[in-house]
């Protein structure tokens, strides 16, 4: 009997440790999610919203913002860069469209940056029909609109420290905004922006439209790219060059950076910590 006492009592102890320890999903810390609707057209996103640990010792203090797309992919590496390089920031990561169109046939859970992303129609009407790209200016819309305007209702932010991190097509997005409306943002990090040829050639169409108050503009940027990545090399220098070229009082030249020995892919973490201690020096942080 007592043998098999001993057996059940065995058998009611979970394998591995009590239920107190089980696996459970790792959150960053002091990072909340908060559901935001993009009200000109009822889409439905996330914006991850970290604050740093000195948040709640001054309560008059204030803290530069970086925005990011791409949320799922940057803010636990943006989140980790700036612990150590610039602390003393809010992060606010926008994530990809929650409520996508069912009739899409992609379960990628990123497929909306497709269409937000980019500000050109694609070549291939069959691509273009099933992803509606070239709304940059919607997205941009929805994110001074709403994003922007919680974040800066809600939290306690620096003016004229806003800046924006995005990489791969979120870079490109960057580089709509830059031209589109530079004030957005105060600093752009654009790591590897994969533009092609159409789009180079809208940007470089956008060079004369006028913008307000353009005299009382701070904006700066941050360009690089893999050395590896020779298909886009060429054209990320033609997007440098655009920028070197326009001499308006308070547009932003750039020199591009190049990640040695990288690729699209090896060049993310590299990026990140030289972007992120370019932007440190640059606003003192």
């Amino acid at each position: 009997m007592k043998k098999i006492a001993i057996l059940v009592i065995a058998l009611m102890v979970p394998m591995g440790g009590s239920q107190a320890n089980d696996p459970h999903a790792y959150q960053i810390p002091r990072t909340e999610v908060v559901p935001i609707e993009d009200t000109q057209n009822g889409r439905q996103y996330e914006i991850y919203v970290k604050l740093p640990e000195s948040y709640w010792e001054d309560a008059e203090k204030l803290f530069p913002v970086i925005y990011t797309t791409d949320a799922a992919w940057h803010m636990d590496l943006l989140s980790g860069t700036t612990e150590y390089l610039m602390p003393d920031t809010i992060l606010v990561g926008i994530s990809w469209q929650k409520n996508s169109a069912e009739d899409i046939d992609d379960a990628r859970p990123f497929v909306s940056r497709f269409r937000d992303y980019s500000f050109v129609a694609h070549e291939n009407p069959e691509i273009q029909a099933k992803y509606q790209m070239g709304q940059a200016s919607t997205h941009l819309t929805f994110i001074r609109n709403d994003v922007i305007q919680y974040i800066e209702q809600r939290y306690r932010v620096t003016p004229g420290q806003r800046a924006y991190l995005g990489y791969s097509m979120g870079a490109s997005f960057g580089s709509y905004v830059l031209f589109a409306k530079p004030d957005t943002f105060n600093q752009y990090i654009l790591g590897s922006p994969s533009l092609d040829q159409l789009e180079i050639d809208f940007l470089t169409g956008m060079q004369d439209q006028a913008v307000p108050d353009r005299q009382n503009m701070n904006t700066h940027v941050f360009v690089s790219i893999g050395e590896k990545e020779e298909a886009n090399l060429e054209l990320t220098r033609a997007f440098v060059s655009l920028l070197q070229q326009r001499n308006q009082p308070g547009f932003p030249r750039s020199d591009l950076q190049i990640i040695e020995d990288s690729d699209h892919s090896t060049a993310v973490p590299e990026t990140f910590v030289r972007g992120i201690k370019w932007l440190s020096a640059l606003t003192g942080e």
